[in-house]
């Protein structure tokens, strides 16, 4: 896999998708600073490891889930080396089940794929559909990273610019306690 040595402080001067652009166009009205690494297509928590050397800060897992009813959704925000289990969220938020929502209401709310989703394509969420859902682990790193729209591309935000960029959509996280499930059961 290909991951561009250098570390860029600006938006790309080549061709991109219209989104990501919009994406950096946020960021410099709010006057954000990033760290940006291009590389391949990252779509997996294994790839962004690679690309976190380079990048000099761990990336997070974005996951895009659902309520039983697809009526409900939700993208969580939490450690990347943490697992997941849907049981330990849905009783926070007081959902029967979550499971992964599909491509499509992904293209629809946040005009990503699988692979690319992160709380920066919540500026295309403008009816405010998805609810943002932080775990309190993620806070306890400085910065919090994403991808622009896609995943060819990462970028590295401090904490509290990308809570700022997100605040600035109109979405406002829930916050929740996930328990690792290596070391706990409940």
């Amino acid at each position: 896999m290909y991951i561009d040595p250098q570390r860029y402080t600006t938006r790309p001067t080549d061709d991109r998708l219209p989104q990501e652009f919009a994406i950096y166009d946020k960021l410099e009205e709010l006057d954000i600073p990033y760290i940006r690494v291009d590389h391949d297509h990252a779509d997996t928590i294994e790839i962004c490891e690679q690309v976190e050397q380079v990048l000099g800060g761990k990336i997070c897992k974005n996951l895009f889930l659902c309520n039983r009813q697809g009526t409900q959704f939700y993208l969580l925000m939490m450690p990347g080396g943490k697992p997941f289990k849907t049981k330990f969220l849905s009783a926070q938020l007081g959902c029967a089940r979550l499971s992964f929502a599909d491509a499509g209401h992904m293209e629809q709310y946040l005009r990503t794929i699988p692979g690319s989703v992160s709380a920066l394509e919540l500026l295309f969420d403008t009816e405010h559909r998805v609810q943002l859902v932080i775990d309190r682990d993620l806070l306890a790193d400085e910065f919090i990273s994403g991808h622009p729209g896609i995943s060819t591309s990462t970028l590295r935000l401090k904490r509290e610019d990308m809570l700022r960029f997100v605040s600035d959509t109109g979405h406002e996280p829930v916050y929740v306690d996930l328990p690792d499930p290596r070391t706990e059961e409940g």
